[in-house]
């Protein structure tokens, strides 16, 4: 270190800058200029240590904390703090081995060069070292001429430090920066101490290395041809597996067979679909990666020097790039096809709903019109009715095709058409009222049947009848208790109660409900013209309007024939009334006159 004295307490020693700029300029092998050599204020020593400190800055060494004014106050924890940084620095900072600096690069260094020696483990820069065994290596590695290792008593750490130390400080030139005590005899020694003695084996070894460096060199080299084949291998592995993937699915497109199922040819669609977003989306990213690739082992060989790769026939981005066109042309072809299919389904749909619906709806239409202009002979008309009855069943089953056709239509979301106006709803709706139109008429005509043979009763009665039993039946074409009580009622018939229900039960024989026959009977036995007392005692109150006696106006007032009017005032015994004005008229005893007419 030429005149620079030895340092004898640090924090003091440094404190004026003038040693630590000393130490600078040796191990930086420059000079950092004129400086205050014998310092005797405050600020020259803040100068000194600013230029120090500048210097260190320069050379890249982040100073954390550390002011000037800290080294000229002698605050041992910055001073000791800030040689670690120019240490690390200027002596184990350049140390790199595998890519690894500093403290990494220096411990790879150390377990590398004592791989093979007995009892050596270096694993640490503290405990590792306490037996001198892992310095004796280091040196006995290079220079096995200076120590020989394997005469050594492992069982001595303190002598076998002290060889270590006086063989590194006489034949290397390597100081003493550490005592024998500072690794043996402390538990745990100081990592930093024995890292920066450590660093001068290695800048010692570093020129006798050249062989080792050759062949790291070498090594280097073909680990980079190492990865530049398997760079070349994977994308070829790679090109040939997405073009093989791609030509797999663009043959089963061509081959894919689309039916006239809407449902299996949505599911195309859905796949389609789910390719485009899960594997088309992966071979993308797959293609975008094998040119970035590509590109990579392009920059590496240019890197070295290397002869540029030239992929094999059909594995060249340009092949790659003509099957993604294809690829893409077939796309948007499969596409259209699925798309095509699904309208040419959906058109079909609606016509073939469109021509059952409407064939449906012309159908009920004709049997309506044959309804309708029913004529002639009431057997006939029967024959007729039954016969078209037999059709419903048919036309039933139809109406579960139309079902089925609609339900296809909803699954293929078809809600319009301009093949028809007619829903479901509507084919269901005009079935129902065809369903009920026959039955009526059935009904009707056997009613007729009935009617008929009911001599007694004028066409007008019977009409009146027959409506008043169809208004109030139910869907079996009968009438409950409530419904034979509003019938009564509509043709001016009231019964309470307990009448009317002696009246059902003997009109319906015990049954719960009244059949047209049974109402039919039941109204021509109160009305039916049979000249008994009681019925003529009733008739003639009714045209008396309750009163004791009839008047001839009475008698001319409900319509009777004129030659009966004159028979009954003839026959009938006669009263006086009085009349509003105060004259007297005539009047009958209708009462006594039925009386004498039976016995």
């Amino acid at each position: 270190m030429g005149n620079v004295p030895h340092i004898q307490i640090l924090e003091k020693d440094l404190a004026d800058g003038v040693r630590l700029i000393q130490l600078l300029e040796i191990i930086g092998d420059t000079t950092l200029g004129r400086y205050c050599i014998n310092p005797k204020m405050r600020i020259q020593r803040v100068e000194n240590v600013n230029k120090a400190l500048s210097f260190v800055l320069e050379r890249g060494v982040l100073l954390t904390n550390i002011g000037a004014e800290d080294i000229v106050d002698q605050n041992l924890k910055l001073v000791l703090g800030m040689l670690w940084s120019i240490i690390l620095r200027f002596t184990i900072e350049d140390i790199s081995q595998d890519g690894k600096s500093a403290r990494e690069g220096l411990l790879l260094w150390c377990q590398r060069k004592t791989a093979n020696y007995k009892e050596v483990n270096v694993c640490d820069f503290t405990y590792s070292w306490k037996d001198g065994l892992a310095f004796c290596a280091l040196i006995h590695r290079h220079r096995p001429d200076l120590l020989d290792y394997n005469a050594l008593d492992f069982s001595k750490p303190h002598e076998n430090t002290a060889l270590a130390f006086e063989v590194a400080e006489k034949y290397l030139d390597i100081p003493k920066l550490l005592d024998v005590e500072d690794v043996c005899d402390i538990e745990k020694p100081d990592d930093k101490s024995v890292m920066t003695y450590v660093a001068q084996y290695f800048h010692a070894f570093s020129s006798q290395d050249k062989d080792e460096t050759a062949g790291r060199r070498v090594a280097k080299f073909a680990d980079v041809l190492n990865s530049i084949w398997k760079m070349r291998h994977n994308y070829e592995e790679r090109v040939a597996a997405l073009i093989q993937d791609v030509q797999s699915i663009q043959r089963e497109w061509q081959h894919s067979r689309l039916t006239d199922s809407y449902v299996e040819t949505k599911q195309k669609g859905i796949e389609f679909a789910t390719y485009k977003s899960s594997q088309k989306r992966e071979w993308v990213s797959e293609n975008r990666e094998l040119v970035t690739l590509l590109g990579n082992i392009q920059t590496k060989l240019k890197t070295y020097n290397l002869r540029p790769y030239y992929p094999p026939e059909g594995l060249t981005l340009r092949d790659l790039d003509h099957v993604w066109g294809d690829l893409l042309k077939d796309e948007a072809i499969y596409h259209r096809r699925i798309n095509s299919k699904l309208r040419e389904i959906k058109e079909n749909l609606r016509k073939a709903y469109a021509n059952a619906a409407n064939g449906f709806q012309e159908k009920l239409d004709r049997i309506s019109a044959e309804l309708a202009t029913l004529d002639g002979e009431l057997e006939n008309q029967l024959n007729s009715v039954v016969g078209l009855s037999q059709e419903i069943a048919p036309l039933q089953k139809k109406l579960y095709a139309i079902e089925s056709l609609d339900q296809a239509c909803i699954e293929a979301n078809t809600e319009e058409n301009d093949y028809t106006v007619y829903s479901l709803e509507d084919l269901t709706f005009e079935l129902d009222l065809v369903e009920r139109a026959i039955r009526n008429k059935i009904a009707f005509i056997d009613n007729q049947h009935i009617s008929r043979n009911m001599t007694n009763l004028t066409p007008a009665q019977l009409e009146e009848f027959e409506h008043a039993f169809r208004h109030f039946a139910n869907d079996y074409n009968e009438l409950s208790m409530e419904g034979f009580r509003a019938a009564l009622a509509s043709l001016g018939l009231f019964y309470d109660d307990y009448e009317i229900g002696l009246v059902f039960d003997h009109t319906a024989q015990n049954h719960d409900s009244i059949r047209f026959e049974q109402f039919i009977q039941f109204m021509v036995s109160i009305t039916e013209d049979k000249s008994t007392p009681e019925q003529l005692q009733d008739a003639f109150q009714t045209i008396a309007g309750d009163k004791p006696y009839v008047t001839e106006l009475d008698l001319k007032r409900c319509m009777m024939p004129e030659p009966d009017v004159d028979y009954l005032v003839r026959e009938m015994p006669t009263l006086t009334i009085s009349s509003n004005n105060g004259q007297e008229d005539m009047a009958f005893d209708y009462s006594h006159y039925v009386d004498q007419m039976f016995e």
